[in-house]
This record gives C-alpha cells, sequence and structure tokens, in this order.
C-alpha cells in the first residue's frame, strides 16, 4: 500500500503569508499554522465561527498542513474554508485514524469515528485545499478494520470546488443525518483518491468534471470505486458527470461499485450513474459487483454515453436510455424541492 508522508501532501509550509482577516476585507478570519493569522489551527477556526449563520462566513487558509481531527457542528452554518495557496495541495486539513485504531478508552473508532473532517453544518464550502486520512495500513497490520475516512459529509447544500480527498479505503463518506434524510453536495474540479468503496453512502452527491483515481492495491479485485446506500425513496444518488475514472492498477481489476446495504436495511437501494464520462481500462467488462448477498443487479446501477478504454457496453453494464439520461442531469440531482441551484453549477450538454 502506498504511503503518504506530509512531504508529499503539501508544500509552502512554514512560509508567512501576511496578515490577519483584518487586512483582508473578503475574509472573515484567517488560519495560519505559523501564527500569522488570527487561529492556528482548524478546529479553532471552525469554533469562531458564528452559530445560525445564513451568509458565508469565510475562512481563509493559508498554505501548511493542519493537523487533528475536525468537527463541523451542525450549529455551525454556512462556513467557506478558503485555501489561499496556488493550488489544492498547499492546503492540507488532515488526520490519521482508521475504524479499527483505538480510542484512549480501548474502544474502536468505527467508520464514521475514523474521518479527518466530519460535516454536519448545511451550506459548508470548501475551496482550492486538500483533505486528507492519513492512516498507514502497511505501518498496522495488526489493525484488521482499516477504513479510514477523510471526510464524512451528514448536511445539505454542500459545496466542493477544486478539493482533494485522499485516502485508501472509504475516503468520502457522503450521508446524511438518518435513512430518508435527502442531504445534497456538489463536487466540482476535485480529486478523489482511494481503493475499496471510496465513494460511498446514502447522500444525493454529483461530481461534475472530477477526476476519480483508483489506487493499485496490488490484488484482484483492485477495489471498487463506489458503494451507494442511496435510500429507496430517494430517487437521486451518486451521480458523475463529465469525469474522468483513472487509475495505475491492472486492466480489469477494480469495479465501478457495489450496493451497500447498511446494517442490511433493505431499503438501502444504492444508486450509481456515470455519465459523459471517460473511463480507464482498469474497469472490466463487467464493470459492477455484488456486495455480500445484495445482488447488484437489484440496485440502481447505470452509464450513459462513456468513453475510453473502460467503458465497455456489454451486458454487464446497463444503460441509461435517452430519456432516462435527459432527467439524470446535474439539475435534476440538485433542484430538489427548494430549487437549490450551486452557482458553480454547470448542466451536461
Amino acid at each position: 500500500m502506498r504511503r503518504r508522508t506530509l512531504l508529499a501532501l503539501t508544500a509552502g509550509a512554514g512560509v508567512a503569508w501576511g496578515t490577519p482577516a483584518a487586512a483582508h476585507p473578503r475574509l472573515d478570519l484567517v488560519l495560519a499554522a505559523d501564527g500569522s493569522g488570527d487561529v492556528t489551527t482548524a478546529q479553532a477556526a471552525i469554533d469562531a465561527a458564528p452559530s445560525g449563520a445564513t451568509t458565508p462566513y469565510v475562512i481563509g487558509v493559508r498554505p501548511g498542513t493542519y493537523l487533528g481531527q475536525v468537527i463541523v457542528p451542525a450549529g455551525k452554518t454556512a462556513i467557506e474554508l478558503r485555501g489561499l495557496g496556488r493550488s489544492p495541495s498547499d492546503v492540507v486539513i488532515a488526520d490519521d485514524r482508521a475504524n479499527g485504531t483505538l480510542k484512549p478508552d480501548g474502544t474502536p473508532w468505527g467508520t464514521s469515528g475514523s474521518a479527518s473532517v466530519t460535516i454536519n453544518g448545511a451550506g459548508f464550502r470548501a475551496t482550492n485545499l486538500t483533505f486528507a486520512n492519513l492512516f498507514d495500513e502497511a505501518a498496522h497490520p495488526e489493525i484488521t478494520n482499516r477504513q479510514a475516512v477523510a471526510v464524512l459529509t451528514r448536511a445539505d447544500k454542500l459545496v466542493f470546488d477544486r478539493v482533494r480527498f485522499l485516502a485508501n479505503q472509504d475516503t468520502l463518506y457522503v450521508n446524511s443525518t438518518a435513512a430518508g434524510v435527502v442531504a445534497r453536495a456538489y463536487f466540482r474540479d476535485c480529486y478523489v483518491e482511494g481503493d475499496v468503496d471510496f465513494i460511498f453512502g446514502r447522500a444525493t452527491a454529483v461530481f461534475d468534471r472530477c477526476r476519480i483515481h483508483s489506487l493499485d492495491r496490488g490484488s484482484s479485485p483492485n477495489g471498487y470505486v463506489t458503494a451507494p446506500s442511496t435510500d429507496l425513496t430517494n430517487p437521486h444518488g451518486l451521480l458523475f458527470s463529465y469525469c474522468r475514472l483513472t487509475s495505475d492498477a491492472p486492466a480489469g481489476t477494480v469495479f465501478l461499485g457495489r450496493p451497500w446495504h447498511p446494517s442490511n436495511d433493505p431499503n438501502a437501494v444504492g444508486q450509481t450513474i456515470i455519465r459523459d464520462s471517460w473511463i480507464g481500462a482498469h474497469i472490466g467488462a463487467t464493470a459492477w459487483s455484488d456486495f455480500g448477498t445484495w445482488p447488484w443487479r437489484d440496485a440502481r446501477l447505470a452509464e450513459y454515453r462513456n468513453t475510453g478504454p473502460g467503458a465497455l457496453v456489454t451486458a454487464d453494464r446497463p444503460q441509461l436510455a435517452r430519456a432516462e439520461a435527459a432527467a439524470a442531469e446535474i439539475p435534476d440531482f440538485l433542484r430538489g424541492t427548494d430549487a437549490w441551484s450551486p452557482e458553480c453549477a454547470r448542466r451536461a450538454v
């Protein structure tokens, strides 16, 4: 398993980048690890934000690495984290724990508890930065439950613009507060990296022109891109539009996904739609997999108008009809009952 180092994750750490928020009229607060801003830790920046905000509270994050678990409470709404570096790699917010990592009381953290960043506040936005889980699988052979989440979302109307998500198993957990509750998240020009089920959950999540990169685990199967657990009452699960699905893994060793039924919930009828995207050769002729006793054919898994060496059309690769595709565009997934439309969202053409 490839090991991540802080040097590989970030650049520019330790450089002074100016003055606190008072000198930046478009920022409400500046986070800087070197002490040149208003606060030095990501959690302190979240804690400083007002509760119940209806307009964005903008936190500028200067280049550096910010270690430690971060939790955005439900009452902290409309927070924006804005990376102030030249690229998303200049700002890294990360932690280091897995499902099986033990808490101080000797019990495991579990999958949700492993998250480096947990977002419970609605209207959260992140731009131009990196979220990572630094758990090193090779260094901890004693830990068998290796799910290590970089970001867990439970809130509605979230936007991630030019953000990197780095981990191995279970990188990005897009969830909601309860089964049957719809929570929407929009990812634009993002990079998501992992191996097993690394984009998963019951949220409505749209990936627009993102790169989805499967790591090479050195085994077969090499992993699964998605593990949707969309509630049966929700017509909109995971949508990938104009994305690039890439990997260094051998041809045909990665699956597009498998349907996850948390606690064997029969109403978790997962949906993943991949459309108008480029798919690498790591995806084979059979692109979907059963999840235990749950057959993939009973889930809502489909493709439409994809290209690339892994975009095969076979009996095991369900395709949307044109009319179905016309009703499965980005606005259809995000609109909801309140006509939400992120200002950076783009319609498929």
